[in-house]
């Protein structure tokens, strides 16, 4: 449990840092000062501070669902290696993707029940942005689970100890961190949230405490996916090793984010559908006959 509370602690403040700092990247990449780095530590604790407006017991419940189901996906995060693997007999990829399944749900129910048109077509793309990119991310996991006859997560981090996925299963390994943006949200694929569109989506009857909670959420969701690729893919490591690999995922993404457009929800779903998939495929086809790396 103290390794667990620990996966917490270091998921609000490393992801909470981080955004800042990408706030920071992205405003000098399009020529402004941007905000102050821990400017998403006041945000934060202000929202935190304030009452919020509750749309039903639906919605107050959803709140809560999304955030238990993305606190208890946190918590059984391994952070490079079995040393910091809070709970090394559940750490299993099913177990992960049906606890985080949980947290997504829940923030759907409680952002649909608000009543609000802009949060259910919010939502509405947000489901289809999932089918998008699960689809070719699952294809991907289900080869290197595979190829190493394990989905546990740790195993896998310790099968990596000569050479990383990323070199075994290129394909695969681009194809993951292609989905690894749209799990993010970051552009091209933000049009769930599009402020200018659809008034940030999911999230535009939140407030107060309300509207921090799904803050933190989306920080402890964001946290579990680029640990899930630095795990599986660039073979964790020790907890420092880790965090540096954390970062550079994290750096990369925003980069990306920073020069990209928009897509619309139709273009999302062909690019997904189109070469991600493809590549998935194929990278399945090595895997099978033993053509990897």
């Amino acid at each position: 449990m103290l390794k667990a509370m620990f996966n917490l602690v270091l998921a609000f403040f490393l992801v909470l840092s981080l955004e800042g700092i990408a706030r920071k990247i992205v405003a000098r990449v399009q020529r402004r000062i941007g905000p102050p780095w821990y400017q998403n530590f006041i945000d934060v604790f202000k929202a935190l501070s304030k009452h919020p407006f509750s749309n039903g017991w639906i919605f107050d419940f959803g709140v809560i669902m999304a955030l238990g189901g993305a606190i208890a996906t946190a918590m059984l995060m391994p952070l490079g290696s079995l040393k910091w693997t809070p709970f090394p007999n559940t750490d299993n990829f099913f177990v992960i993707v049906y606890l985080f399944t949980v947290g997504a749900l829940g923030m759907a129910m409680g952002m649909v029940g608000s009543g609000n048109p802009w949060a259910s077509i919010g939502i509405s793309r947000a489901l289809t942005q999932m089918l998008g990119y699960e689809l070719p991310f699952l294809v991907v996991m289900a080869s290197v689970i595979f190829n190493y006859k394990t989905a546990s997560i740790h195993q896998l981090v310790a099968l990596q100890s000569g050479k990383w996925n990323l070199f075994v299963m290129p394909l695969g390994a681009v194809v993951a961190f292609i989905s690894l943006i749209g799990m993010m949200g970051k552009k091209p694929f933000d049009i769930a949230i599009a402020p200018a569109e659809i008034a940030s989506g999911p999230m535009v009857e939140l407030s107060g405490k309300y509207l921090g909670l799904l803050q933190i959420m989306h920080d402890f969701s964001l946290f579990v996916e680029i640990s899930l690729f630095v795990n599986v893919f660039l073979g964790g490591g020790s907890l420092g090793w880790f965090l540096i690999k954390f970062v550079v995922v994290w750096v990369l993404a925003v980069l990306i984010s920073a020069v990209l457009p928009r897509f619309r929800i139709e273009q999302m779903l062909k690019f997904y559908w189109g070469v991600p998939l493809g590549l998935a495929f194929l990278n399945a086809l090595f895997v099978l006959f033993g053509l990897t790396l």
